[in-house]
């Protein structure tokens, strides 16, 4: 397992992931409060921003948009994922090759496991073949890591999510990306059962800045590497405003009261 820090991935040791793959995963729904949001190179702009680490995206977007942003843009290639319109059990279609990926430029890929569907031990497999593909190229490897299925009752549980962030580490993740477990002390067990593999929290939807902020705190108090976030990024009017202050939580470890009045500046 390759430490993150020796990689473009990371920034000290953190990460801070841009996710943009709401498009195919969510649906135009996801634009609605922002319209501007559903151009992509407004999203590659505010991804040069220099609190973040890299940006995930789909195969169609990185073709179109990542050659004019490759100097100021970390790519990080989301090549697995499932339209909303998919009513299965869940499930998510290989879009694109790590080979392909690493063609157009690819810097870490992104792969999701649904953990506890009747499909994982498929995504299990194909989860490998990337993984392997990726040392090959020396592209250090993300799981969205997102028990759900007939096998899981409750995807919320601190239990649940600290298997998931295990589950990551078994396979080979460098990187889980998990959902937060409702305290500092159930991340704490997340990142006991993930080490060595870095635990990040995913975004998740839009919240007010503070609870947001407060939720970022936790994890990296709890010894938590960070977050990949989309919607409270993209879905606020000044996305700057909220990096700036996520910039003093995660990488200066602020509290967010300080990041807050940061970001005002």
């Amino acid at each position: 397992m390759r430490p993150i820090a020796d990689t473009p991935l990371a920034r000290d040791g953190k990460v801070l992931i841009v996710a943009y793959d709401h498009g195919l995963e969510h649906g135009p729904v996801d634009f609605e409060d922002v319209p501007e949001s559903a151009d992509p190179e407004r999203v590659f702009e505010v991804a040069t921003h220099p609190a973040v680490t890299s940006l995930a995206v789909q195969k169609g977007i990185a073709e179109a948009y990542y050659p004019s942003y490759e100097d100021d843009v970390t790519l990080l290639a989301k090549v697995n994922g499932t339209s909303n319109l998919w009513m299965g059990e869940y499930d998510s279609a290989v879009n694109w090759s790590v080979d392909y990926a690493a063609d157009v430029g690819a810097d870490a890929v992104g792969f999701t496991l649904y953990g506890g569907s009747n499909h994982e031990v498929e995504m299990a497999e194909e989860f490998r073949e990337v993984q392997e593909q990726a040392r090959e190229h020396d592209l250090p490897v993300v799981m969205w890591s997102y028990p759900r299925g007939q096998g899981v009752k409750n995807d919320t549980k601190s239990d649940i999510i600290a298997y998931a962030a295990r589950q990551a580490l078994e396979l080979g993740a460098d990187v889980a990306k998990v959902k937060y477990p409702g305290s500092q002390e159930a991340m704490e067990q997340v990142v006991r059962m993930a080490s060595p593999t870095k635990v990040i929290m995913s975004g998740g939807s839009k919240r007010s800045d503070r609870e947001f902020l407060e939720n970022v705190e936790s994890v990296i108090d709890a010894g938590g590497s960070g977050l990949a976030v989309g919607r409270n990024i993209f879905q606020r009017e000044n996305p700057e405003r909220i990096l700036d202050a996520l910039e003093q939580v995660i990488f200066e470890e602020a509290s967010v009261d300080a990041a807050l009045a940061a970001a005002e500046r």
